[in-house]
């Protein structure tokens, strides 16, 4: 009777441990945050690392698992000319291994072999506790090797299923019907999450950016080199102070390029300057409009926004551009002289772009992203830039300065205005405007997790940075900027 006792309080302890564990992997399960939080390159290369780790770890594992199973039926042959002996197992069980076999059953490995879906002995023996063994085997062993050969699951991905436990998937693969009659298993949680996972690793994948499309800015060489202005040219300094777009001025409008459209830009752009832009501005209703900058400068300067993929933000966008919109430290719009010449005033209502929003299909002959960080502004890269500790991250958009003395707009946005060339002058039969150079601060994280906003077949290339600008300066405040800068000061 003692014994008896004895064996339901140890039953017991067992059956309370068991819940203990089960109730302790279910709330990991729960609380474990899904892949599609982030959707960034940062976490990509995290998630492969720890996935190709657990995978290492498991199959440095499965051949110390499976071999005595494989070795089973060579080290028990005999047992199946021994009838007799099978059936008082329990007996020598105990005393067996340590004397007869020493080297053929080690006392560690003993259990294992005996209860191995492999056993010889089981079809000799059909009695119920040998059934009882192969369903329990079935529920265990048989889910470790589906999960181990991810082939004989197809609803699986072969690269996510070694990373999850083998008894966690198997009610909804190897036995459809029981999990209704169980306790809430932990299986049933992580279950969904893996296809889910499945889903917006595919999406992730597509949507960009990518590993390569960052880089360490201490790995870029010093390249920048500035063009030293002669007596002809002009070196002065005219800056129009228009915050850092503190009102929130968003929208994914573009009225230089797409006049007249709702969403035409597909991405979000921060603006500055006048307040009324959007996709159906005129030169009137500009002209009309309030500005957050200086000296009543109603001009409009705007860009695609930069975000923060570390936060789940944003991810319904029908454009993938996800994340949490990051407001820029600094917004430095400068207005700059010309190396070899004077410059004369550009007319109002002017617009002018830069660089190329869809650069990396279209190729590089439009593309002017400019990339580096505060203290390495002499290394100038087209990826996006990690800045070490201490450092920002910054946008450089210059804008062309070299106009045809005619038009305010072209066909193109692109061949009233031009760039000088590489020692600085302009083409025959142009004017030379002052050149409006923006120049924007974050502070971004140090991983590879964040991206410019962009067009969808874009995949948020940073050579897709780019600039727009509408001159609504009075005509009085334009020739304060020429006047200075022809006389080289700074204002």
């Amino acid at each position: 009777m003692n014994i008896m006792k004895r064996s339901l309080v140890s039953l017991s302890a067992l059956a309370l441990a068991a819940s203990t564990l089960t109730t302790v992997t279910f709330t990991v399960a729960v609380t474990t945050p899904a892949y599609g939080d982030h959707c960034d390159p940062a976490e990509q290369q995290a998630q492969n690392q720890r996935s190709q780790q657990d995978q290492n770890q498991q199959n440095q594992n499965a051949p110390a698992q499976d071999q005595p199973a494989q070795d089973q039926p060579a080290q028990d042959q005999p047992a199946q000319d021994a009838p007799a002996q099978d059936q008082n197992q329990d007996q020598p069980a105990q005393d067996q291994p340590a004397q007869d076999q020493p080297a053929d059953a080690p006392p560690a490995g003993g259990s294992l072999i005996q209860a191995s879906p492999t056993e010889p002995a089981a079809p000799d023996e059909p009695s119920q506790p040998a059934d009882q063994q192969a369903q329990d085997q079935e529920n265990t062993g048989g889910a470790d090797n589906a999960r181990r050969r991810p082939t004989q699951a197809p609803s699986q991905s072969p690269t996510q299923a070694p990373t999850d436990a083998p008894p966690a998937d198997n009610p909804p693969t190897d036995a459809p019907a029981d999990p209704p009659a169980e306790t809430p298993a932990p299986s049933e949680t992580p279950a969904p999450p893996q296809d889910d996972e499945d889903d917006e690793e595919a999406e992730c994948a597509d949507l960009g950016p990518f590993p390569e499309d960052f880089i360490d800015i201490r790995q870029v060489p010093r390249n920048v080199q500035e063009i030293r202005p002669r007596r002809s040219g002009s070196a002065g300094l005219f800056t129009s102070r228009c915050g850092r777009n503190e009102n929130g001025h968003h929208n994914s409008d573009n009225f230089i390029v797409a006049p007249g459209v709702t969403n035409g830009a597909h991405h979000i752009h921060d603006y500055v300057g006048n307040l009324s832009t959007d996709g159906f501005s005129t030169d009137q209703s500009l002209a009309a409009a309030g500005t957050t900058c200086a000296l009543n400068d109603r001009s409009t300067y705007f860009w695609p926004v930069l975000r923060d993929r570390t936060t789940d933000a944003n991810v319904d966008d029908a454009d993938g551009n996800v994340g949490t919109i990051m407001r820029a430290r600094q917004v430095s719009l400068q207005f700059r002289g010309n190396a070899v010449s004077k410059v004369s005033p550009m007319p109002r209502f002017i617009r002018i772009l830069t660089g190329d929003a869809k650069a990396a299909t279209n190729g590089g002959a439009n593309a002017l992203a400019k990339w580096t960080c505060t203290g390495f502004t002499n290394r100038i890269t087209t990826k996006y830039p990690l800045c070490p500790r201490g450092s920002q991250l910054v946008r450089i958009l210059d804008f062309p300065s070299c106009w045809d003395g005619r038009n305010n707009d072209s066909a193109n946005h692109r061949t009233h205005v031009l760039f000088p060339d590489a020692n600085g002058a302009c083409p025959s039969g142009t004017k030379v405007i002052p050149q409006l150079r923006m120049t924007l601060t974050y502070a971004t994280p140090r991983t590879a997790s964040f991206a410019l906003d962009s067009f969808p077949e874009q995949r948020h290339n940073p050579v897709t940075d780019h600039g727009d600008f509408a001159n609504v300066m009075p005509d009085r405040l334009m020739r304060l900027v020429v006047d200075c800068i022809n006389r080289n000061r700074r204002c």
